[in-house]
């Protein structure tokens, strides 16, 4: 039996960021590499895994705007989460062995003091299955193995905590959690602690990011509908890279500052300081890059090419 041979992708240069609603079961890199594919992207890359079993907003970040990438895992996130009460696992959530079942005694007097103590800045130790690394080695992998390893807890915050139980659950007692919080806070985690802080353990049954930074779900588009859509439709859904700097203090400058900054070379003006600046081109209007202001002098960080800004004037026109 013979097969057809594959047709060849033509890769193109894109830019701009694709909100994207992942997918349950689909890992961030799978769902990268997809939204990729479907674009004809040269260049791609996401802002911060989500887990396999979580879903939601999932900025994808394609061309220019992969330098920018960065401040989207420094971001807050905000999540939606149901959690299993009375039952502890392996992992933290479903995908896990049982370790522990007990009894499950709830009242809203203890969730609004539970509430309140997960609230505000705190020490979170990160779980086995993570993966985070250590000597080179994902420590999901030490897990695998049977290996536990000592980790040093983390400081995050919760800046929003909601707790109520889910009565449409009846199988057993569901927690629903509403969290906003900072970089690097595990949601599993937080369940976990939350279920011993209740007396009776928990591990996460779902998981749904509904914002991170200024992006929200609603905002988003799934893989089924970008692969139902015509090309051009696609490149309609990606965003301009500026979209990654919305808050920056904006500076622009002459044509000749501007192919001076866009070499690296510093500049003097009468700025005010500012560690978060996007810095534009006078004519043509283009982002050139994001810098910071110290003493009056504009210090380049993270420069678009010549080539880049050329491209995505030539899609804007």
């Amino acid at each position: 039996m013979t097969t057809a041979p594959r047709t060849r992708v033509v890769r193109r240069p894109v830019h701009g960021v694709l909100l994207l609603d992942k997918p349950l079961g689909w890992s961030s890199n799978d769902a990268l590499q997809k939204a990729k594919w479907l674009l004809r992207a040269e260049k791609a890359g996401h802002t911060g895994t989500l887990d396999p079993l979580a879903t939601g907003v999932l900025p994808l970040c394609f061309g220019a705007a992969t330098k920018f990438s960065q401040l989207q895992l420094d971001a807050d996130k905000s999540y939606e989460a149901v959690a299993h009460m009375g039952v502890t696992t392996t992992t933290g959530d479903a995908e896990g062995q049982v370790l522990l079942q007990r009894p499950v005694q709830i009242t809203p007097e203890k969730l609004a003091l539970v509430a309140q103590r997960f609230s505000g800045r705190q020490l979170q130790v990160p779980p086995m299955y993570s993966a985070l690394k250590r000597d080179g080695k994902a420590l999901y992998e030490y897990a695998r193995e049977g290996v536990v390893l000592e980790r040093e807890g983390r400081t995050v915050e919760i800046m929003e905590l909601e707790l109520a139980l889910e009565p449409a659950l009846t199988e057993y007692v569901a927690l629903k959690l509403r969290v906003k919080c900072s970089k690097g806070t595990y949601i599993r985690t937080l369940a976990e602690d939350i279920g011993e802080a209740l007396g009776c353990g928990a591990h996460l049954t779902a998981l749904r990011r509904v914002r991170t930074g200024g992006f929200g779900v609603e905002e988003c588009v799934t893989l089924a509908a970008l692969e139902a859509m015509s090309e051009q439709e696609r490149l309609a859904c990606l965003r301009p890279v500026e979209s990654m700097v919305p808050d920056h203090t904006v500076v622009t400058l002459d044509a000749e500052n501007a192919a001076r900054f866009l070499s690296g070379l510093r500049r003097r003006g009468d700025w005010p300081d500012s560690d978060a600046v996007a810095v534009w081109g006078e004519q043509p209007r283009a982002l050139l890059g994001v810098a910071r202001i110290k003493a009056g002098e504009l210090i380049p960080e993270r420069l678009l090419s010549p080539v880049e800004i050329d491209q995505i004037l030539k899609e804007k026109s």
